[in-house]
C-alpha cells in the first residue's frame, strides 16, 4: 500500500530558512545544512529498504495561486493567503506494508534538526495518508 506522508510548513518557516528576517531569527548556515544532512539520511533510509517512491518540495506559499468559484465564476487570487498558516511544503509517498509502517516512517521527522526559535518546536506536524488505488479501493 502506498501513503503519502505530507509536511506542513508556513511562509514565514520558508523566509527564515531563505535568510530572511521575521519575527525570529533567519536560520543559519549550519542550521539549514544539519537539517539537509538529516533529510538526506532519511530518505537514503527508506530507499535502502525500498520503501521510498517519491518526494518533492513545494515552493514557498508566495509562489501560489488560488483558484476559487465564486458566483458560478472562477476567480485566481495570487498567494500567500492571510488565513492560512499553514501548507503543504513538500511530501513523501512510501510504500510499505501497514499504516502503521507508514505512521512510524513519518514519526522519525519528529527528530528533524531545526533552531530553537524555529515553528518546529511548536504546533509542527505530520500528515500520513494512505493513496487510494486505481479503483478507488482503500485496503488498510
Amino acid at each position: 500500500m502506498k501513503y503519502m506522508i505530507m509536511l506542513a510548513g508556513s511562509q514565514r518557516d520558508y523566509d527564515m530558512l531563505a535568510g530572511k528576517e521575521t519575527d525570529s531569527p533567519p536560520w543559519t548556515g549550519e542550521e539549514i545544512a544539519a537539517l539537509h544532512e538529516f533529510m538526506g539520511t532519511w530518505n537514503g533510509a527508506l530507499i535502502e529498504s525500498g520503501e521510498f517512491v517519491d518526494a518533492r518540495g513545494l515552493a514557498a506559499p508566495v509562489h501560489t495561486r488560488r483558484v476559487e468559484l465564486r458566483n458560478g465564476v472562477p476567480v485566481v487570487t495570487d498567494g500567500p493567503y492571510s488565513e492560512t498558516q499553514e501548507v503543504l511544503a513538500g511530501y513523501t509517498i512510501v510504500e510499505c506494508d501497514s499504516f502503521d509502517r507508514a505512521t512510524e516512517i513519518a514519526a522519525q521527522l519528529t527528530n528533524t534538526p531545526h533552531p530553537v526559535h524555529a515553528t518546529l518546536n511548536q504546533d509542527w506536524h505530520v500528515d500520513v495518508r494512505p493513496i487510494l488505488d486505481g479503483a478507488g479501493d482503500l485496503d488498510l
